[in-house]
């Protein structure tokens, strides 16, 4: 039996470049991701880990005190004190009261992953507590991101006394404000930046208020929701009532609000995935189990699923079709109209992706052209629904923030959507230039943001952007370009064995990177180009004869992927080792193809 791949960097490496690659195929420089020594045996003494488990936890800045922990994250031990939230105590008050009433109430959800999760939540606690609780979510294309006055009318016309918004709502002053003429009372679940005093409302829960004492920053909206129904039960329990849901019972949904919302594992929100995935592989969501079916997927359970299966499919309602689509599937009890859904969806995501294509290959074109710090490209041409997915796409080639214009209308202003590379807040840029009139409203998280602007206004806003941001991007843009990586590796040592031990250090996600490994001097013994080249699924080989299958994604028309394709030559080939279970079968290791270089 082959033993684990030992990270040892190659003696011979010039300092700073790993296996001596400076500039590779696609354009990084590789480095080793350091690794203390000392802390790396403390782990692997401490808790029985094979030596690269514990040298990975050291690489990812694990100490000896929270290795216990981050190992074994419950919600025991990491669960925060919803009292510890601004306006936590005053919400949890607020929805009991609405509940053992009968006030009629609705939640008002985001169209995206963590809106959807975090409406599902609230809608399966209200009916387990005998309630039903409406559903509201704009439309992408005419009412845009969040509450407004005119959606506030229509529920209030519907006879909705209060309304709950997640993932949304701690912006919206003039909203709220307009709620509050009205009477109708609002409760904002959120997470989103804040610059100011929150708004109008009975309570504003948002662990990134000024005055938040949570400590809870990272948490996504379907972790402030997990929370508020914690503190619910709380206050119901001083009042006498004990027969109540058990909120863990929607692991699963808030650990894919976590995950498709590209927060950092660890901490609480570690917790929260690594449970979520043991309620997810229980299969008792009708509504994800059949979203699983109709991706060929039946049994989910793993972060990937989360982020690459259920979240794009999840997310194609909201972004091409009927935005309520995704919260009534997630909290829905009918088996038929699970199915229903999901095979709506499912037809969904395949339009997204084939509008995404068209659009991608127009924005790349221009987004190369643009040499200014921050990219800014756009058409009313491009769908609104499908830009964020081409601006992280942008993002990860050009390695600089970009941001993605589209529209339905030339007279109507443009739907912006943005993604940063680390260091870079482009977030509070965004807020910054809609208060500046550089935009009309914007806003979002440090990665990412959205905005609204005119269209005669885009070069001001790049020019507002690129300036504020051209610091960051100046100290960040090395790090943008450096590819980390964990060990060096043959093929021989890519074994089912060492997944056991790599699995043992997981999940991975967001703040704790995905094992990356270096494959030195390795041909391709075989190549298929599949989707019309897109792709590139191969076969590398070792001088000792050893191999593996691999696969590239979007590769096509790259140096990349001409690489692989012309089979010419030695390559050091970097990858990440995954677990194929493809046509059934005990599962065998391959691995995915993130770079490669020439080998000299």
């Amino acid at each position: 039996m082959n033993k684990p791949a030992k990270i040892v960097a190659p003696a011979q490496d010039p300092p700073g470049a790993y296996l001596g690659v400076e500039r590779s195929l696609t354009g990084r420089h590789w480095r080793e991701r350091e690794a203390d020594l000392q802390l790396a045996e403390a782990h692997r003494r401490a808790h029985g880990l094979p030596e690269i488990a514990a040298r990975l936890l050291a690489a990812r800045g694990v100490t000896r005190e929270a290795a216990g922990v981050f190992l074994k994250p419950t919600l025991r031990d990491l669960f925060p004190d919803p009292s510890s939230f601004a306006d936590m105590d005053a919400a949890a008050r607020a929805i009991e009261d609405a509940i053992v009433s009968g006030r009629k109430t609705a939640v008002f959800a985001d169209y995206d992953v963590d809106g959807a999760t975090s409406a599902a939540q609230l809608v399966r606690y209200f009916r387990a507590r005998g309630r039903e609780l409406g559903i509201y979510v704009p439309d992408r294309m005419s009412e845009g991101y969040g509450p407004s006055a005119g959606a506030f009318e229509r529920l209030k016309a519907q006879g909705y006394d209060l309304v709950i918004t997640v993932d949304c709502g701690a912006a919206a002053e003039a909203p709220l404000n307009a709620a509050a003429e009205m009477g109708l009372d609002v409760i904002v679940l959120d997470h989103h930046l804040m610059s100011g005093a929150p708004p109008k409302a009975l309570a504003v829960v948002n662990p990134n208020r000024l005055d938040c004492k949570s400590g809870m920053g990272s948490l996504t909206a379907a972790g402030v929701v997990l929370v508020t129904l914690a503190a619910v039960n709380r206050e119901a329990r001083k009042r006498g009532t004990n027969d109540l849901p058990d909120p863990r019972e929607w692991l699963d949904l808030a650990a894919l609000g976590t995950v498709c919302d590209v927060a950092p594992l660890n901490g609480f929100n570690r917790a929260i995935v690594s449970q979520g995935l043991r309620v997810l592989r229980g299969g008792k969501n009708i509504g994800l189990a059949a979203l699983a079916r109709s991706a060929s997927r039946p049994e989910v359970g793993s972060v990937y699923d989360l982020g690459f299966v259920l979240g794009p499919r999840i997310n194609a309602g909201g972004r091409i079709g009927d935005s309520s689509l995704a919260t009534r599937l997630l909290s829905t009890e009918d088996a038929s109209l699970a199915e229903e859904i999901a095979a709506q969806l499912e037809d969904l995501n395949a339009e997204r992706r084939k509008r995404e294509a068209e659009m991608l290959a127009e924005a790349t074109a221009a987004a190369e052209a643009d040499s200014a710090p921050v990219v800014v490209v756009g058409s009313p041409r491009w769908h609104p629904g499908v830009i964020g997915i081409a601006a992280g796409r942008l993002k990860d080639k050009l390695l600089k923030p970009v941001i993605v214009l589209g529209g339905v209308d030339p007279s109507e202003p443009a739907k912006g959507s943005g993604r940063s590379i680390p260091g870079v807040n482009l977030g509070a840029a965004v807020a910054a230039a809609a208060k500046a009139g550089a935009a009309r409203a914007g806003g979002g998280h440090a990665m990412a943001a959205g905005l609204t602007v005119d269209w005669d206004k885009t070069d001001a806003l790049k020019d507002f952007l690129s300036a504020a941001l051209e610091k960051e991007i100046a100290a960040a843009s090395g790090a943008a370009r450096a590819l980390s990586i964990d060990a060096a590796a043959s093929l021989g040592a890519l074994t089912v064995e060492l997944l056991d031990a790599l699995d043992a250090i997981g999940p991975y996600g967001a703040g704790h990177p995905e094992p990356v490994f270096a494959l030195p001097d390795v041909k391709v013994s075989y190549v298929n180009p599949i989707k019309g080249g897109e792709h590139v699924r191969c076969v590398l080989e070792d001088a000792r004869g050893a191999r593996i299958r691999a696969i590239a994604w979007r590769v096509g028309a790259t140096p990349l992927g001409e690489a692989l394709l012309a089979q010419r030559g030695l390559l050091h080939v970097v990858c990440k080792l995954k677990r194929d279970t493809y046509g059934g079968g005990p599962p065998r290791p391959e691995v995915e193809i993130l770079d490669a270089a020439p080998a000299a």
